[in-house]
């Protein structure tokens, strides 16, 4: 089978490690891809993979069997509805489903319409309607630019006055068209956690926990951030727990078979969960494979990847038996000096050589790219992705940063604290 991925991060690049080891992968491709996948596959760097034209006219050229959307700015585009009537199987939602993450409000709707445990809110395109909310209801309480922002546009507002200021970016045009319409919710308090399932036929195949580390300094200080860190499985969710958001993804699987979708959803659903005294509750969807919690699920799956997407990718979810490695993975992301605001690029990358012979690490590369002379060089500001995999979580742990400390390049910056509150138990969240 001859797949083209589309995407560039260390999403991407742990995708295409997960496929290039299947058998049943003959040609895999990837666009625009980035200097870890070029080790992998073709990577393709001149395609629009927002233009369904554009990566409809690759797949033809390059005799592709099926597409897989990593990304979710070609979902919201509508790329897999083009790519897949034109007869090509696609791992992706179509673009109808792909508004559960494209648009804050329209997932709200679907959560309460649903009866999907979320955080009560309310949705405004008037700033001063927005802002008179917030003085009515007070602090803390979230801010949500409505539309894509590369997983920034949330603000957590501990002060009134913080969370006006987010509603006047917002509207500002802090966030493009993104922020002109805003959701404010209430501020849930618990430990947060990922669970992604495949999606298709109106069936959720979830897989394991994972949870994601989003502010950009130790302690959770800091700004927000694409993540920073995350591990897999999550040792501090209870099996009461676990059961409960899984018949909540099973419950949105099941809704997005049926009207007003014209089409049933074909790929990943991942959903965000706050563990509250009141049991988990969601705190968004998204339509795609998170970054970085791919780096930590897919290592820990035993399954066949391509058997896997092509059961999905046809709507045949009989075909589809997960199996896990029973093990621990943490990731630890590498970053440039100044991310998640100005940063520099091109900084040639040393040590990844001694880290690749180290047993049970595992290097996916988020920004990377060849300069001239051919040298690996910065080219983001997530760089790599260094995960470590384990027996035991410590072991896990410590295999992370020992091959962080092995890696090498101007302005490395990246948390030291990736787990710490995982180790040390439940309590620690309180």
């Amino acid at each position: 089978m001859n797949i083209l991925l589309l995407g560039s991060g260390g999403r991407e690049h742990a995708i295409a490690w997960a496929l290039a080891k299947s058998k049943r992968c003959d040609h895999l491709f990837v666009s625009p891809g980035n200097g870890g996948t070029e080790a992998l596959a073709t990577n393709l760097p001149d395609i629009d993979i927002t233009d369904g034209q554009a990566v409809l006219s690759a797949a033809r050229a390059h005799d592709i069997d099926m597409v897989v959307i990593g990304p979710e700015v070609p979902l919201v585009a509508g790329v897999a509805d083009v790519v897949r009537d034109a007869g090509i199987l696609v791992f992706g939602p179509d673009k109808q489903n792909a508004q559960l993450e494209g648009s804050k409000s329209y997932a709200k709707a679907f959560m309460h319409e649903h009866n999907l445990p979320t955080a009560d809110g309310k949705t405004f395109t008037d700033e001063a309607l927005a802002v008179q909310y917030v003085k009515d209801v007070g602090a803390p309480i979230v801010v949500k630019a409505d539309g894509l922002a590369a997983g920034k546009g949330v603000v957590v507002a501990q002060t009134a006055q913080e969370a006006i200021d987010a509603v006047h970016n917002c509207f500002e045009g802090g966030f493009g068209n993104a922020g002109y319409r805003v959701v404010i919710e209430e501020c849930l308090t618990g430990p947060e956690c990922s669970l992604l399932a495949f999606v298709t036929g109106g069936k959720a195949f979830c897989m394991t926990t994972a949870q994601d580390h989003k502010r950009a300094l130790d302690g959770d200080l800091g700004l927000n951030t694409g993540g920073m860190g995350v591990y897999s499985p999550v040792p501090i969710v209870r099996d009461d727990e676990l059961a409960s958001m899984q018949r909540i993804m099973a419950d949105a699987a099941a809704a997005t078979a049926k009207p007003p979708f014209e089409h049933d959803y074909r790929g990943v659903l991942y959903g965000g969960f706050m563990l509250t005294p009141k049991g988990p509750k969601l705190l968004e969807f998204n339509v795609r494979f998170g970054d970085p919690e791919t780096q930590v699920i897919l290592p820990r799956l035993k399954t066949d990847l391509v058997d896997v997407m092509e059961a999905v990718a046809k709507g045949r979810p009989e075909d589809i038996n997960l199996e896990w490695e029973n093990n621990w993975a943490v990731c630890v992301v590498l970053t440039s000096k100044g991310y998640p605001q100005k940063y520099q690029t091109g900084k040639v990358i040393h040590g990844l050589d001694k880290v690749g012979a180290m047993d049970n690490v595992i290097v996916f590369h988020a920004g990377t790219a060849h300069n001239a002379q051919g040298e690996l060089v910065t080219d983001g500001g997530r760089v790599l992705d260094v995960v470590g995999l384990g027996a035991t979580f410590d072991e896990a742990r410590q295999l992370a940063y020992k091959a962080c400390e092995s890696i090498d390049f101007e302005g490395k910056t990246y948390r030291h604290d990736i787990g710490a509150k995982a180790a040390a138990g439940r309590q620690s969240w309180k």
